[in-house]
């Protein structure tokens, strides 16, 4: 039973499972350095970034991400331009310095390896770190996994029999729910929508105004990469130079409504929906393969579409509402908390079905919530969402999370919104069910093979040649 604000984490790009794991646990290696008294004795640290970090890691900045956590930097709080100017300083240099006063030796090229060779067996995502004296003697060696959306994990809570964590949290939160059946029968019980079932959830966290403010900001920080990425040019970093485009499409959409205007004709064509989810979304996708600061929904390589879809239908010419953007974020969060228990939203595990296809679930349930639906026809437009996303392959082109990701969000808005009207205007019980959807997407996922699933060694990656 996790938060909403677990689901919905502020960091910076180009990966929540790449960039943002191991940042994370760069810094939790550090603390516990310094938790053990040994930051005195520490001469080196070497970090090997295993399986799927091993394959994709530089292309997702991996490398750049634990670095900076080995130096304390931490994903919600840091800035995109001081995160660059630290990585360089700790490449030129040679050395990392985890807190004031101390310097440990860190050469890039030998003490940084990328081994793809290594398949984990508890996750694909798998970091060791190892901090040695100056006899190279190990003085401390920890094995992380960076399990999707920015969740790490050690290997004793990968192992951890998951009946054995439901006790405490059965205790803590008031109405606890581990399928979606689940969730709609306590809807029923309580007469009340998903949203307010997690608002009740969330004030075992925390205040109610803490929870509001929380949601407020994970939007704020939403709209503002939505913003950056409608006003950035150029080309993205990481040599396939794929050239942003949101910007000029933004453009060539407010001349059209300012010359639709002028000659009193229709601003609004039905087809312009795309075209403003689209935009939305490679907007954020844009920002996020530039490593610019995004909110995992539920991971970075989705990042889009959620913010696309609150954007367009809960955002109007007067400002936001409120109201809706809570209801929808609450929303969304309770399908995510499904597929994170369930399954999983990692994409070295599950393929794209687990990152956009999730994404999309999320943002059909959520949106079928704020026009009004009931909690079965949210769990139906979040069941659509899904279902027709299943197989989806991740297989990032230069293991950059360019192609074909980017488009790949602005495909999943909109499917997104048709799965939620195809709910609403349903007129009969469906007969697939959103936990018989998720099942099948992690049985997809555990027999779809490796290369499809975040190594770059299959599908777009290896067919589509740089020139």
């Amino acid at each position: 039973m996790l938060s909403v604000l677990d689901i919905f984490k502020i960091g910076l790009g180009p990966s929540s499972s790449h960039s943002v794991g191991p940042m994370r646990i760069g810094k939790r290696f550090v603390d516990a350095i310094c938790e053990r008294d040994l930051l005195n004795r520490v001469c080196r640290i070497t970090v090997d970034l295993n399986g799927s970090l091993g394959a994709t890691g530089l292309g997702h900045g991996s490398d750049k991400a634990i670095m900076l956590g080995l130096i304390g930097f931490e994903p919600e709080t840091a800035d995109p331009d001081e995160a660059e100017q630290a990585y360089q300083r700790i490449r030129n240099a040679g050395q990392l310095t985890p807190r004031a006063g101390s310097k440990i030796n860190f050469n890039y090229d030998t003490d940084l390896r990328l081994r793809p060779e290594i398949i984990p067996t508890l996750h694909p995502n798998e970091v060791l770190l190892s901090a040695r004296d100056a006899d190279n003697i190990i003085l401390l060696q920890e094995t992380w996994y960076s399990v999707g959306g920015g969740f790490i994990a050690t290997a004793q809570q990968l192992e951890k029999p998951a009946e054995n964590d439901l006790i405490g949290l059965k205790q803590r939160a008031p109405h606890p729910f581990f399928s979606a059946n689940e969730l709609l029968r306590k809807c029923k019980m309580l007469n009340v929508s998903i949203a307010e079932l997690m608002l009740l959830n969330e004030d075992s966290f925390r205040s109610r105004e803490a929870t509001e403010q929380g949601l407020d900001r994970i939007w704020q920080v939403m709209s503002e990469c939505i913003d950056r990425g409608l006003s950035q040019t150029g080309c993205l970093p990481g040599g396939l130079e794929v050239d942003r485009r949101a910007a000029g499409l933004y453009q060539k959409l407010q001349e059209d409504a300012r010359k639709a205007k002028l000659d009193q004709t229709p601003a609004q064509e039905p087809e312009l929906l795309f075209d403003w989810l689209n935009v939305y979304a490679m907007a954020v996708n844009e920002e996020n393969a530039a490593g610019g600061r995004v909110v995992t929904a539920p991971t970075n390589g989705a990042a889009g579409i959620i913010p696309s879809v609150i954007r367009h239908y809960c955002v109007s010419a007067n400002g936001s509402t409120q109201e809706a953007i809570r209801t929808f974020l609450l929303s969304a969060g309770g399908i995510g908390m499904l597929y994170k228990q369930r399954a999983s939203i990692s994409g070295a595990e599950m393929g794209c079905q687990g990152e956009v296809g999730v994404a999309c679930s999320m943002a059909a349930g959520a949106l079928a919530a704020v026009w009004g639906g009931t909690p079965a026809q949210v769990e139906h437009a979040a069941e659509i969402g899904m279902e027709h996303n299943l197989g989806l392959t991740c297989d990032p082109v230069g293991g950059l999370v360019q192609i074909p990701c980017i488009e790949r969000n602005a495909m999943g808005a909109v499917k997104a919104v048709n799965a939620a009207r195809l709910a609403l205007r349903a007129a009969h019980t469906h007969k697939v069910q959103l936990d018989q959807v998720i099942e099948t997407m992690r049985q997809t996922g555990l027999d779809m093979s490796r290369k499809y699933k975040e190594t770059s060694e299959g599908g777009l990656a290896v067919n589509v040649i740089e020139c």
